[in-house]
């Protein structure tokens, strides 16, 4: 590991830190749902970006930086987890239900998506 691996993941983290937290505070003034539809879209979101730069022929510097970096900061998996677990404990069923299936399935087809569309460029 070197220290431009660290400097290229370190400034991906914290670009794409800034990114998740403008881009939730954004969904959130728009959205009155009790589904934590921030967490989704950055999580689906993410995971087409990252299966795209897996897919594509990116090198090992934009793949730290981008991949590893950005969307390691942009998605949250903690959050998404937290937010399942606060929607079981206020007995939201049906919510907790579409969220996490939202979440896995959205989060994986995206990802296979991305891969196949970086496969294609």
């Amino acid at each position: 590991m070197s220290f431009l691996s660290l400097l290229l993941v370190g400034a991906g983290g914290f670009i794409g830190a800034i990114a998740r937290f403008a881009t939730t505070q954004a969904i959130n003034k728009k959205s009155s749902s009790t589904v934590p539809v921030s967490t989704l879209t950055v999580n689906i979101l993410g995971s087409f970006i990252l299966g795209f730069l897996t897919g594509s022929t990116a090198g090992h510097t934009l793949i730290l930086f981008f991949g590893t970096g950005m969307m390691g900061a942009f998605t949250t998996f903690s959050t998404f987890k937290l937010e399942g677990v606060q929607l079981h404990l206020k007995k939201e069923k049906r919510a907790f239900i579409y969220y996490n299936s939202c979440c896995y399935v959205g989060g994986i087809l995206s990802a296979y998506i991305g891969l196949m569309v970086g496969r294609l460029l």
